[in-house]
């Protein structure tokens, strides 16, 4: 579960909470001096998700190449039943 976080939806998630913070914080300063409000634009929100899928797409990635074995190493052991109980899959 936490690599779904991890890897899907915080990449998509973070650009865009951060544009919506920003704008909303730009928002109510402008809205206390009596300047006119930034608007919302939805360029921006693109560009975040646009962001979000590279960030989505560079972890992905790093996870591929920072863990686990080079292919073709290592040796697959199926589950199987000893002693009375199945011991999951491993690789050696």
């Amino acid at each position: 579960m936490s690599r779904i976080l991890l890897h899907y939806v915080l990449p998509l998630v973070l650009p865009l909470t951060l544009y919506m913070s920003y704008i909303m914080y730009h928002r109510s300063r402008a809205q206390r001096a009596g300047d006119e409000l930034p608007a919302f634009e939805k360029t921006h929100v693109f560009i975040s998700v646009i962001a979000g899928f590279l960030l989505m797409f560079a972890g992905l990635a790093w996870f591929a190449v920072a863990s686990g074995e080079t292919p073709g190493e290592g040796q697959y052991q199926s589950p199987r039943y000893e002693g009375g109980k199945i011991v999951p899959h491993k690789f050696k």
